[in-house]
């Protein structure tokens, strides 16, 4: 039987990281260890089954498209049966699908299985958030949002270490059969140790035609999808980043491709500390303050990149430069904009919580992919894609804050 608290936490308590939180941080950590561990083997999982690279990528671009549609399945289950409940699903789902890619056979078979690997582990994001949002006010979800942040930052500077530590002694296979392990272990804590946060009281019944009002009605709501698709857009612009850095600065300006993980750690870095700085800057501020003034880096950085390659005069230094401010910026901009797109919307903070996540992981595939189609053997795509990122960002955050201080006013 689910056990509901009966005096949900409404502020962090004096430990930063209570045993709640850091079981909703690996929850969330399962979706980034399932993209960055594999990397490395790309190559050797190629030769194994008889890919080219191009096949392997999509095996990537299979679990992004898992992880943007299978959240609308968890919100309204989470609203009905309470947040543990879709938790056991998904987490069941994905360690079968994890143990099925460490045995396929083919490309086409792993590009199978990638995708419902990802719509098992997206149950941990939607219900990470909702939970948040169950258990704390506006800006307490805000410092809380930051230290999942932490978790998103060391994935990429942990994950292709370990895989490739991995792949080294065990071969490729045994990186998916380490994530079908790290998915079990995080289910048993789930059983043991996680509190149900919705109040029965407040579970929505889970009719289909409901479901889709629901939806309907998120999508009418001029604040939340401001501010989702701020996110969104923020967002889309690492992933423009991830799917055309390495081109940039490898192919192009002449790193090495053992020197290239720094550079993508150094970011990562940058990302963890400006959400852990986050944290602080939210005290005694108002969310949107912190939001509107971070929302100018990557608008600058993005438009930036875009003339230095739209002139043709970029240089490395400069490109660098970019990439550091854009990416770091959304350890502030992420945090504080699902805060604020949650904020109302408490009577269905599942649903909501698997709308952002769907419009923001949609919005980063549609990135990724555009500068993948639009490639021309120069950065000009990459540059001009994360310039609409930042832009779209900060102008939707204007629509979503409008919305917010018409809502207010009597």
């Amino acid at each position: 039987m689910l056990s509901f608290m009966n005096s949900p936490i409404r502020k962090l308590p004096q430990a930063r990281f209570p045993l709640w939180l850091i079981l909703c941080a690996l929850l969330t950590a399962l979706g980034p260890l399932s993209i960055d561990m594999y990397l490395p083997a790309f190559p050797a999982l190629a030769a194994d089954l008889g890919a080219d690279i191009g096949s392997v990528q999509m095996t990537l671009g299979t679990f992004l498209i898992g992880l943007a549609v299978g959240q609308a399945f968890y919100g309204p289950v989470s609203d009905r049966f309470g947040r543990k409940a879709p938790l056991y699903v998904g987490l069941g789902l994905y360690v079968v699908a994890a143990a099925a890619c460490a045995m396929a056979s083919d490309v086409e078979a792993l590009m199978a299985w990638r995708f419902v690997q990802a719509a098992g582990s997206c149950a941990g994001v939607v219900v990470s958030r909702a939970m948040i949002r169950d258990r704390l006010e506006a800006h307490e979800s805000a410092r809380a949002f930051s230290s999942l942040m932490l978790v998103m930052g060391l994935a990429p500077i942990l994950a292709p270490l370990a895989g490739g530590a991995v792949l080294a002694a065990f071969g490729w296979r045994a990186i998916f059969w380490v994530m079908a392990a790290s998915g079990a272990l995080v289910l048993l804590f789930v059983h043991l140790r996680l509190e149900e946060s919705l109040d029965p009281a407040r579970a929505t019944p889970l009719h289909l035609g409901r479901v889709f009002r629901n939806y309907a009605e998120l999508l009418r709501d001029r604040e939340f999808v401001g501010y989702s698709l701020c996110a969104g857009f923020a967002q889309s612009g690492m992933f423009a980043y991830i799917a055309g850095s390495p081109f940039v600065l490898i192919e192009l300006h002449g790193i090495d491709p053992s020197h290239y993980g720094f550079v993508f750690g150094a970011n990562a870095l940058g990302l963890i500390g400006m959400s852990q700085a986050n944290a602080a800057l939210v005290r005694g501020r108002s969310l949107n303050q912190v939001l509107r003034v971070a929302l100018f880096a990557p608008l600058l950085a993005g438009l930036l990149l875009a003339v230095v390659n739209l002139g043709d005069v970029a240089t490395l230094p400069v490109l660098l430069l970019c990439f550091f401010v854009f990416v770091a910026a959304l350890g502030c901009i992420m945090p504080n904009a699902s805060a604020l797109a949650l904020t109302h919307q408490g009577h269905r903070a599942g649903t909501a919580s698997a709308l952002l996540g769907t419009l923001q992981f949609g919005l980063g595939t549609m990135a990724g992919a555009a500068v993948s189609i639009w490639h021309d053997g120069t950065a000009l795509p990459l540059g001009v894609v994360m310039a609409v990122s930042g832009t779209g960002a900060l102008l939707m955050h204007r629509i979503g804050q409008r919305a917010a201080t018409a809502q207010s006013a009597p």
